[in-house]
């Protein structure tokens, strides 16, 4: 990522049905990671990790069956500052970028996603917006602290820096990177769900469901009948 392209700031043209429909998508997700081992309610012993107070958001969400071709007439309001946006957009660009035909995360709007799932009015959504704002505030704070400016500001270099260090909770962590290890783990595993939800990341890995099939159904592949078969052997369950 180029220095010019870090210094953009993230402009959307998603509309809201579209950020709603993602965000439905990623609610019905299981694979969506949930906070573990991290409380928020206290800071660790060592290092800086912010203490936010932040005002609860108290609009009502619009039930279990929504419609997304007719969205209700009264919406939460999307949260996300456009420098906490411009914070999303330079992380998830870091976690997914361009590579070949790939888009990157921004190109495929996963920012968008990210500040409606923070901004929902439900338990989850709220429990991971307090996660994620603090981890934007660590971000910024560290950035200062290491180079004296904050995170958008730094040269790539500086920028990666920053992220190898609390990018994964390894065994040796220092306790400091720890709280904000396991909050950076939330939000790639929401970035990473966001980007294949969308049209691009689906077919980015290929997936070919919900496709019509003309004419009659081939049936599975000799290759997947054959791994088949090799689990119902390993399995005790074979014919």
């Amino acid at each position: 990522m180029s220095n010019e392209k870090i210094k953009n700031h993230y402009h959307s043209n998603m509309t809201r049905r579209e950020s709603l429909k993602l965000f439905g998508a990623l609610s019905a997700m299981t694979l969506v990671p949930m906070m573990a081992g991290c409380s928020l309610t206290s800071s660790p012993k060592k290092g800086h990790w912010p203490t936010l107070k932040l005002a609860p958001i108290t609009v009502k969400g619009y039930g279990k069956d929504p419609s997304l071709i007719i969205p209700p007439e009264s919406l939460w309001p999307k949260t996300l500052t456009p420098k906490q946006l411009d914070l999303v957009a330079i992380l998830s660009d870091i976690i997914v970028p361009q590579e070949a035909t790939s888009p990157s995360a921004t190109q495929v709007k996963v920012p968008d996603v990210i500040d409606e799932w923070v901004s929902a009015p439900y338990n989850r959504q709220q429990h991971d917006r307090l996660t994620i704002l603090s981890a934007l505030v660590w971000i910024d704070d560290e950035s200062t602290l290491r180079f004296g400016q904050t995170f958008a500001a730094l040269k790539a270099k500086q920028q990666y820096a920053i992220i190898d260090d609390i990018a994964y909770r390894a065994p040796n962590l220092p306790e400091e990177f720890v709280q904000i290890a396991e909050a950076f783990a939330v939000f790639r595993g929401l970035v990473l769900a966001a980007y294949f939800c969308s049209p691009a990341g689906i077919k980015d890995i290929g997936y070919l469901g919900n496709v019509p099939v003309v004419g009659d159904y081939p049936g599975p592949t000799p290759e997947a009948m054959q791994h088949l078969n090799k689990i119902l052997v390993e399995l005790g369950l074979e014919a």
